[in-house]
């Protein structure tokens, strides 16, 4: 019982994957930093998209988003784009939205002229558009706009509006328990009471060539040919009723998309039969849409309950989700005898190629599938428990030796394939039309995940951690000879190696290089490597097709080269579809060609589909979307975006955003920008849409954008002028003054410089003249010095004389003294003759006559000492005034004593009594003291 339970879970788990659906993109509240709920959808001319929001009107143009707030905080529940102005209508008010100059928009209220008339608690839910007429639909009245008068009418319904439709050429609204009405010459006019509109809340009103095709909210679609009202069946009639339809739209290709409280969102062709039914189950973000609307791409917009998707309808990408992990990640597929088959690590998985079918498990498959290969209508499986032969939804294991990675025909034995194993290779063969395990082959024990087999027998291996490998097979494939490890190319991370026009090419992350059969050397290809440029390498992965192309992934492209047919040479052609998006295993990636031009992607959650003929895209514009100037470390400011920019030069950090309106999963926009004036080339291919550039200097700049959609240069390159404005001190009018100042300066210098010379001539010739006085008063201090040389040399004779004089009186003195004495002692005393003699000794040798002698010798060579010592000391006598004399010819007390006819003692006691008269200090000399005087 238990197992039968769990079968069945089993197989309803596969109800939630059967159909391949278009690519959604989901913007949940996070990106676009608004509420959850978004009640009406409309679009600009330049692709920019408008969403009322809970939060108010929110703005999308492909790269940013931009909320407006509603003008009163409430919910904005209507948006109409209406050639150049976006109208809303919000509880209580409704007006129009217009660009300024900067981008942003303005709001301008048109419910405000006439406020009185506004009912208490009104919402505008809808807006329609008739000829000049606008009309803004609550739940109670209906008010018309007309643009050209300005002026509004109002519809009042007695049972209030449910709702309010617009076709071609007419306008509807229905009210409660009374039918659908038109309206006509601006007043209501009931087309048809029947019992079926007064019950059931109708969605939409859409124009069929008989009539209209009405879709209500519960009851499914109906038919109102003249007054007769009939039921329009279709595939998804029960789901439908079941579902609760909030919104629905008529597409472009005639088709119907209608949105449901609790079912997600259902796509009818225009007879009924069902497209897509994409619910949350199936990637769509939340099953309840409240609002639809088809762009001009014909991507269908989703408001959610939680979030807003974009479900791109007309794509050559369709994806095939696993949102319940039951068929997990998708190693390989193939389309054979009209089964598409899937092989991924949780089995073996097939269906009817192009039907809605589910996909149903192969059983004895289960684990991971690493290949699936067609040789002679045999569909071969390699799995990690080892070969299985699949016969439409059945599978028989033929080798369980060790897990199988791939399979290679032999070159000259249509009968026997190679097979790449966890341990070597192996050998199968066709005996009795039945498919056997034959051998291994000896000699070789490592992983082949990718091998080649030439037409000698030369095998060439591929080990990502190991490198390259070349052996040779005996001729009964039992053993290798001849082995051979390649030192060059290197191993790498996600190498692999494969055949393609006879040729092996082996790639990593170096680069992809081709063998060359002479040498049996590889050599490294320039056009295939190129694409491993500029850090792009994300996986070594090589594939070739059924059509002989040989395909490759980067890190933002899948790129293919097939023969060119007028040359050798490869031609290449680009599909910017982003490994990010792609959710691919890297080094596991696969494509399958599965018909003509439709391809196969294998991913982490399912796969998708690629049509390659149809990779041709609508011509879109570049276009810049918002300019923004700062000063450093400040808050950005918006700017003007049509006339030339002109920035203060502190406002030199300028950041452009630019954008291509296009809404696609798959495939992203690229730019590239110059900036002339700051740049001379342009910059590498990005797809980030914005740029930053700091601290310009003041010029001039005209900035320049282009873009690649789908690897196809748009038409449009779009530019901006602008300039940087010098600082005040560096524009014409500060350079102007500057040059006046410096010529004023300049003058003043000059006639600065003309004083200083001036005054340094006269200085110089002053100084001259002074050098000339100063060299008259040297040869005059000179002659004086001369002079008083000579005077003092004089003076010096004359003390010497004086002193001489002097000594001469005193030798006199001492002579006639002793003559004297010597008579004094004859004894002929009575001799007149002697007393004579000594009388006039005595005459001779008077103290008074020697002075007077002295004085006027000492005052011819010393004048005005004996004066000014008298000045000095007043109280000198003048025996003492005598004895400064003889003091200041530097006589000694020896010497003094004669003169005074006194003995030395008494000259010692005359020179103290002198001190104290004079009133000396002890350590002051008194000879010292009187030469200085």
């Amino acid at each position: 019982m238990k197992t039968k339970l769990f079968i069945l879970c089993f197989l309803m788990g596969f109800v939630l994957f059967s159909q391949e659906l278009p690519p959604i993109v989901k913007y949940p509240s996070t990106v676009y930093g608004a509420g959850n709920q978004s009640w009406m959808i409309s679009q600009d001319d330049q692709n920019r998209m408008y969403f009322a929001n809970n939060d108010g009107l929110l703005e999308y143009n492909g790269t940013n988003w931009e909320l407006y707030p509603t003008p009163n905080e409430t919910i904005m529940r209507s948006v109409k784009v209406i050639d150049n102005k976006v109208y809303t209508g919000c509880y209580m008010n409704f007006g129009y939205w217009t660009r300024q100059t900067n981008g942003k928009l303005k709001y301008t209220s048109l419910s405000d002229t006439i406020r009185n008339k506004i009912l208490d608690d009104e919402q505008f839910w809808n807006i329609l558009k008739y000829d000049q007429w606008i009309l803004f639909q609550s739940l109670n009245r209906i008010y018309i706009y007309d643009t050209k008068t300005k002026s509004f009418k109002i519809i009042s319904p007695k049972n209030g509006v449910i709702k309010s439709f617009s076709t071609k050429n007419s306008i509807y609204y229905q009210t409660i328990n009374e039918g659908l009405f038109e309206i006509e010459g601006g007043k209501g006019k009931l087309i048809s009471d029947n019992p079926i509109l007064k019950k059931y809340t109708i969605v939409n009103v859409f124009t069929i060539d008989d009539g209209l095709l009405i879709q209500t909210q519960l009851d499914g679609f109906y038919k109102l040919t003249g007054t007769a009202l009939t039921p329009f069946a279709t595939e998804a009639d029960a789901q439908i009723k079941s579902g609760f339809v909030y919104s629905s739209q008529k597409l472009h290709d005639g088709s119907y998309a209608l949105g449901t409280v609790s079912n997600g969102i259902f796509i009818l062709s225009n007879t009924g039969k069902l497209n897509y039914h994409i619910s949350q189950s199936k990637g769509l973000s939340n099953n309840t849409a409240l609002s639809l609307f088809e762009d001009k791409d014909q991507n269908v917009w989703v408001g959610l309950d939680n979030g807003i998707n974009c479900i791109n309808l007309q794509t050559p990408v369709h994806s095939f989700t696993d949102d319940t992990g039951v068929l997990g990640t998708v190693y390989a597929s193939i389309s054979h005898n009209g089964m598409l088959y899937v092989g991924t690590n949780q089995g073996l998985f097939c269906k009817k190629y192009q039907s809605k079918d589910n996909f149903q498990f192969i059983n004895g498959t289960k684990g991971q599938v690493w290949s699936l290969f067609a040789y002679h209508n045999t569909l071969f499986c390699g799995h990690d428990s080892g070969t299985f032969i699949v016969e439409n939804t059945s599978a028989n294991t033929i080798f369980r030796g060790s897990g199988t990675w791939k399979f290679e025909p032999s070159p000259n034995n249509k009968n026997i394939l190679l097979q790449g194993n966890y341990y070597g290779i192996s050998v199968l063969e066709k005996v009795n039309k039945q498919w056997k395990f034959r051998n291994k082959i000896e000699g070789f024990n490592y992983s082949s995940r990718y091998f080649e087999i030439t037409p000698n027998l030369e095998v060439y291996v591929s080990h990502e951690y190991k490198g390259i490998f070349r052996f040779k097979l005996d001729n009964s494939f039992s053993k290798i000879k001849e082995f051979h490890t390649y030192s060059s190319p290197k191993k790498g991370k996600n190498a692999s190696l494969t055949k393609f026009n006879n040729a092996i090419y082996y790639a990593y992350k170096g680069g992809i290089f081709k063998l060359n059969p002479k040498t049996k050397q590889f050599e490294k290809d320039k056009l295939l490597s190129s694409i491993f440029e500029k850090d792009e390498y994300t996986s070594g992965k090589l594939i070739v097709d059924q059509s002989n192309k040989i395909w490759l992934f980067s890190k933002n492209y899948i790129h293919y080269f097939s023969a060119s047919k007028l040359s050798n040479q490869l031609k290449q052609n680009v599909i910017p579809i982003p490994s990010s998006l792609t959710n691919s295993m890297l080094g596991f990636e696969n494509i399958t060609q599965i018909s003509k031009s439709t391809y196969l992607i294998g991913t982490t959650d399912g796969y998708y589909t690629l049509n390659i003929e149809d990779l041709s895209f609508k011509n879109y514009a570049v276009s810049i979307s918002g300019i923004f100037i700062n000063k450093q470390n400040q808050i950005l400011k918006n700017v003007v975006l049509n006339d030339e920019g002109s920035f203060k030069s502190n406002e030199n950090n300028i950041t452009l955003n630019y954008t291509v309106p296009e809404y696609n999963k798959y495939i992203n926009s690229e730019y590239q920008y110059l900036l002339e004036g700051f740049q001379n080339e342009w910059s590498e291919w990005s797809t980030k849409s914005s740029v930053n550039f700091k601290n310009l200097s003041p010029g001039k700049y005209t900035f320049k954008v282009r873009a690649k959609y789908a690897n196809t240069l748009l038409q449009n390159t779009a530019t901006y002028t602008f300039v940087v404005l010098k600082p005040w001190y560096l524009t014409n009018l500060a350079c102007f003054i500057y040059l006046l100042l410096l010529i004023v300066i300049g003058y003043f210098i000059n006639k600065a410089y003309r004083n200083f010379y001036q005054k340094q001539k006269e200085k110089l010739i002053e100084e001259n003249n002074l050098l000339l006085e100063i060299k008259e008063l040297e040869n005059e201090q000179q002659l004086m010095k001369l002079r008083n040389e000579q005077l003092s040399q004089d003076v010096d004779n004359k003390n010497r004389e004086l002193a001489v004089s002097t000594m001469s009186l005193n030798s006199k003195n001492e002579l006639l003294a002793f003559i004297k004495e010597d008579l004094k002692k004859t004894s002929q005393d009575d001799n007149k003759n002697i007393k004579s003699v000594i009388r006039t000794i005595n005459d001779n040798i008077t103290e008074e006559d020697s002075w007077k002698v002295f004085k006027e010798a000492f005052d011819n060579a010393d004048k005005d000492f004996l004066k000014r010592i008298k000045q000095l000391h007043p109280l000198l006598t003048p025996n003492d005034l005598r004895l400064c004399a003889y003091l200041r010819l530097n006589l000694s007390s020896k010497e003094i004593a004669p003169l005074f006819n006194i003995s030395v003692r008494s000259v010692e006691i005359k020179r103290y009594r002198l001190r104290k008269k004079m009133d000396l200090q002890h350590e002051i000399g008194l000879v010292e003291y009187i030469l200085a005087v």
